[in-house]
Parts: structure tokens; C-alpha cells; sequence
């Protein structure tokens, strides 16, 4: 049965869903991002015009935004990792958000529901250095009111890491 081509209707911004070729286009890439156009449509048994024009059109379409080293932390020098969860003043969210993104101990933060506004995943070389961002650097932010501190004793990685 063939697969209804992706239609880009830009005045409304909708795309048509991936289809399975799509899929496994991305999944390859999350795997491995460096992999070549060559091996990529080896392993998917497509052309390799295919490929290039279905990775050109995930891009165009931002479905693939970019690609990333993924990073030991320990041997990067961050010893220890955190979760910290705070809560912010009603409408600060975006004030809150420019302040964050200015620290790099911050490797990933989320607005979130339920008891608090924000989620960041924090590393810091050691404990002392966790200490000093929580405490003088999180929680003193402005718009602010509260935190609290998870402390990551071990990292789950999917399988393939």
C-alpha cells in the first residue's frame, strides 16, 4: 500500500504525519548522527537520493532541529548531577527562562505541571559547586519563591549507550 507523501500546507503550518521510512530516518540519526547519507539509505535499503531528499525535507520541515555530541559528564568534569525543581511568580516564566539559559551547569530544564513551575537537570564538578548554584545562584533568582533539590544517583541510558 503505498504512503501518502508529507504535504507542507505552510499557510496553517500542519504537516502530514511520517511515515515509517520517516521514522526509521530519525531513529537512525538519534542513534547515530554523524552517520553518512551512503550508510543510512544501506541500512534502510532506499536510495541514496532518497535519503539526502527525506533528511533535506526533516529539515526544512524542523522535524530534525540539529545534532548533538552526547557528552559524558563525569569525564567532562561534572562529578555530580541534580534535579531541581523550583517555583516561579505567576508570569515570570519568560524573564525565568532567559536568566536559566545563561547558565551552563544547566543541561536541560522544562516548565512543568503540578507542584512546581520548572524542572532543571543540573551538573556541577562536586558537591560544594552544587551547593553554590542552588543556593546562591538558583534560589536567589529573581521570581523564585522556592526549590527543591533531587540528587541523580545513577543514569539510566537507552539501550545502544
Amino acid at each position: 500500500m503505498p504512503t501518502k507523501p508529507r504535504v507542507n500546507t505552510a499557510s496553517t503550518g500542519r504537516l502530514d504525519p511520517l511515515d515509517d521510512t520517516d521514522r526509521r530516518i530519525v531513529e537512525e540519526l538519534r542513534g547515530d548522527g554523524r552517520l553518512s547519507m551512503r550508510a543510512l539509505a544501506e541500512r534502510l535499503h532506499i536510495s541514496r537520493a532518497s535519503a539526502y531528499s527525506r533528511v533535506d525535507r526533516l529539515h526544512r520541515d524542523k522535524v530534525i532541529t540539529g545534532y548533538s555530541a552526547d557528552v559524558d559528564p563525569e569525564r567532562y568534569g561534572f562529578g555530580i548531577s541534580a534535579y531541581v525543581y523550583l517555583k516561579i511568580s505567576q508570569h515570570s516564566w519568560k524573564a525565568v527562562r532567559r536568566r536559566i539559559l545563561e547558565i551552563p551547569e544547566v543541561w536541560h530544564g522544562a516548565l512543568v505541571s503540578g507542584d512546581y513551575d520548572l524542572v532543571l537537570l543540573v551538573r556541577a564538578p562536586d558537591a560544594h559547586s552544587l551547593r553554590d548554584l542552588v543556593l546562591n545562584r538558583l534560589q536567589t533568582m529573581p521570581d523564585v519563591t522556592s526549590s527543591h533539590t533531587v540528587l541523580v544517583l545513577d543514569e539510566l541510558h537507552s539501550p545502544g549507550d
